[in-house]
């Protein structure tokens, strides 16, 4: 196993041609750090990205559309088994490295200690561990990642993805019966990994306190199920795949990164959190007198009259323009903008993309109330500078925006954009702008 046969794999899996020297250098940053720890030859390694959503923000857990796809940009995973009770798992490019003792007696209602990335591995080791009692977990993991950190693009449900893909991997848990009779496809292997990281069941393997957040699936299917050059529509609770669409050969997605932490622990979590909150209290409003419905969206569908009567409800409860009408207001506009720009992308509408961009941001400043200056400027500007389309991503509170520009103008457009933002927010060092064509998503690459 090299660093050039790593390279070469994920070139054959649609891997843009500009992004090959980076991978080169994360892959021997990876393989380097086995060496360096003992650990000999992996016998396994995998890629996994991070994820832009082009639409769909905060709909996944309210069962809506999302259209998503994944970046050139993400994490290379090697392991190898081990003998005993000690899960080994280093950040190669940090060089921080935690163990994580099967042995140790866990409190499953708790949420594992520690922050940043040990907590979202702990999570997934011990999760694996209730759910398939007696495998051989037992590993030496080493990671690097070359996405913008704590950027919006999925980073921490990238380190959940790889972490459990591998380690079901090495532990032959894909052969078990708890794994074969739950999990059928890649579509719920992502549903699977999207619980790990919010704590529900999945079909019979059970849940946990998981990480804390109340998300739900659109990062997990982007990031093992999207396709090279295309964005993928998706329907969630459950996941659905809708359609594919090819992004059109000459435009181009920019990606920049505000330098503002979006992060889903700490203080942070709370606000994620709030949004799912009012897409539950929604849901429960309806329930409790109609007959029940597993989603927002199921219960919006659930025949004529239906947003009528959930609108009336929640102005008996909660007055007219409340918190509750903005968030149903809002994903009633960007569920229908998912389905609508699938056909504008495959027609190359330009005027259509800019449109439902533009709304999108809008929505999310005003009726969301996830966004900050930096993102909100950077979308403005990128409209401004000549984009057909921007809109910031992700959960919010800090995070990316993505742009949409002609191929042959996007080196001059990234340049200006990312000039233009840091004269505004000079304090935001850590920003950065990349080309972002959708590249290959979970990929074996040993």
């Amino acid at each position: 196993m090299t660093a050039d046969s790593l390279v070469s794999r994920l070139a054959e899996h649609g891997l843009d041609e500009m992004e090959s020297a980076r991978k080169r250098l994360l892959s021997e940053l990876v393989l380097d750090r086995f060496t360096q720890t003992g650990g000999g030859a992996p016998a396994a390694a995998v890629w996994v990205p991070g994820r832009i959503e082009v639409f769909g923000k905060h709909t996944d857990y309210a069962g809506g559309h999302s259209l998503v796809a994944p970046v050139p940009r993400g994490f290379v995973f090697a392991a190898k088994p081990r003998a005993g009770g000690t899960v080994s798992i280093d950040d190669a490019a940090r060089g921080e490295r935690i163990d994580i003792d099967l042995d140790a007696r866990v409190d499953e209602s708790a949420q594992p200690a520690g922050t940043g990335w040990s907590r979202y591995a702990t999570t997934t080791v011990r999760r694996l561990q209730r759910n398939f009692p007696g495998a051989s977990l037992g590993a030496d993991v080493v990671f690097a990642s070359d996405l913008p950190p704590s950027s919006g693009m999925s980073s921490s449900s990238a380190l959940i993805v790889g972490m459990a893909a591998i380690l079901v991997r090495l532990g032959g848990i894909e052969q078990r019966t708890e794994w074969q009779s739950a999990i059928r496809s890649a579509e719920d292997a992502a549903g699977y990994y999207a619980c790990i990281e919010n704590g529900l069941g999945f079909g019979s393997l059970t849940g946990d306190a998981g990480v804390g957040t109340h998300g739900g699936s659109e990062d997990h299917a982007a990031l093992t199920c999207g396709r090279a050059g295309h964005l993928s529509a998706w329907r969630f609770v459950p996941i659905h795949h809708v359609a594919d669409v090819a992004v059109p050969a000459a435009w181009q997605f920019v990606i920049a990164s505000s330098g503002v932490a979006a992060k889903k622990t700490g203080g942070a979590q709370d606000a994620y959190n709030r949004l799912s909150f009012q897409v539950r209290a929604l849901l429960e409003l309806w329930n409790a007198t109609e007959p029940a419905a597993p989603s927002l969206r199921a219960a919006l569908s659930a025949g004529p009259g239906a947003l009528e009567r959930l609108t009336a409800r929640v102005r008996e409860r909660h007055g007219d323009s409340s918190e509750l009408e903005r968030r149903l207001t809002h994903f009633l506009n960007e569920d229908a903008r998912a389905v609508e720009a699938v056909g504008a992308f495959r027609e190359s509408r330009r005027d259509r993309i800019a449109s439902l961009s533009s709304d999108s941001q809008s929505d999310a400043e005003g009726l969301l109330q996830n966004q900050v200056p930096e993102t909100t400027a950077l979308a403005h500007r990128a409209r401004a500078l000549g984009a057909f389309g921007a809109s910031s991503f992700g959960a919010g509170f800090g995070g990316s925006v993505w742009a949409l520009v002609q191929k042959s103008d996007a080196a001059d457009f990234a340049a200006r954009w990312l000039a233009d933002y840091r004269r505004e927010f000079p304090a935001r060092e850590a920003a950065t702008v990349f080309m972002a064509p959708p590249g290959p998503s979970l990929t074996w690459l040993a």
